[in-house]
């Protein structure tokens, strides 16, 4: 068997590859404690040298996005793992994707492809509030204007808006709301930082730590990051927000194959191994408990389901959001780091 090497910008090795060139090289946005342990077993089974570079919780997803697009003259990636998927659409309009259209995605709804078959999604997560049950009653919290209820003044929290899944959050909202009513909820952000009502993060788990630990009531996370402190029997509930409005924002991962991948033989097989409905089902009931976008995959009954009438949620054009993304991460940049 041969060894799988993770490299983190600090250079991190997990194991050593004798310095030869791998046969796949990964790019990976979730988070490590979860996908490492699958990229493993894929290299063991395989007997491939499998190269995983991830990202960090500060540049979540960006890094590696921006990495994608500095070595489109010199590709060292073959397949990027997103754990969002606007990013992902954001390369395929670059011209930095090319097909591949999986066999083993072949029932994954038309919703989480792209049509011409440059990404697809599958094992979402869901943007939701945790909240400390020491601190508030989840009933009292029910959608995404609360967060600017006075009572709460000083209590609750998000990441800031510039990376990962929260980036992809707020521009979706442009998509779903309206520019106005979207630029609305930015600026009512802003202000409510500036005014000490509202604390920006630098990441959805530096936020879940803070609700965890008591320093926050309640605030925007994801649902891995939720399960994470309900695992460790933190005193922390869910909540579903805008369950009677505009729904809740089902963020899916998303894997890709880059346009000039040096090793695309066996960039397709790790794509084919990765959507399998095996493995999420596996996702499902693991630490990160993620959200099967295929209604037959076998789930924990706490994991809700990506369709059906257990949840509303919100209906998004990803399309729209990925072709936006560039543009609105600019004037959140200008917004939020002025």
């Amino acid at each position: 068997m041969k060894s799988l090497q993770a490299a983190l910008p600090v250079a991190l090795a997990l194991l050593a590859s004798c310095g030869a060139e791998p046969d796949l090289r990964i790019y990976c946005a979730l988070d490590m404690v979860h996908s490492e342990p699958l990229i493993q077993r894929f290299a063991e089974e395989t007997g491939l040298d499998v190269e995983v570079d991830f990202d960090v919780e500060a540049t979540k997803t960006v890094g590696l996005v921006n990495r994608i697009r500095e070595e489109q003259g010199r590709p060292r990636c073959d397949v990027f793992w997103n754990n969002e998927i606007a990013h992902t659409v954001a390369l395929a309009n670059e011209g930095l994707l090319r097909s591949y259209d999986s066999p083993t995605a072949a029932d994954i709804p038309e919703t989480f492809r792209d049509p011409d078959r440059r990404w697809t999604g599958f094992a979402a997560r869901a943007r939701v509030f945790i909240v400390n049950t020491e601190l508030a009653d989840p009933a009292e919290i029910r959608g995404m204007d609360d967060l600017f209820d006075p009572k709460w003044a000083g209590k609750v929290g998000m990441a800031r808006p510039l990376t990962g899944t929260t980036l992809t959050h707020m521009a979706a909202l442009f998509t779903t709301v309206g520019e106005a009513r979207a630029e609305e909820y930015l600026r009512a952000m802003k202000s409510s930082n500036e005014n000490g009502q509202l604390d920006l993060t630098s990441g959805n788990a530096t936020l879940m730590r803070k609700v965890r630990d008591g320093f926050l009531a309640w605030g925007w996370t994801d649902t891995d990051d939720y399960y994470v402190a309900r695992e460790a029997g933190a005193p922390v509930a869910v909540v579903y927000p805008d369950q009677d409005g505009v729904g809740t924002l089902l963020i899916p991962n998303t894997i890709c194959i880059t346009r000039d991948a040096p090793h695309p033989e066996a960039a397709e097989r790790f794509v084919d191994w990765v959507l399998r409905p095996e493995i999420e089902a596996e996702l499902a009931r693991s630490r990160t408990m993620q959200i099967p976008v295929r209604p037959d995959v076998p789930r924990p009954d706490h994991v809700p389901g990506a369709e059906g009438d257990e949840l509303k949620y919100m209906e998004v054009d990803f399309l729209r959001v990925g072709a936006e993304l560039v543009e609105r991460q600019a004037a959140f940049q200008e917004m939020f780091l002025d």
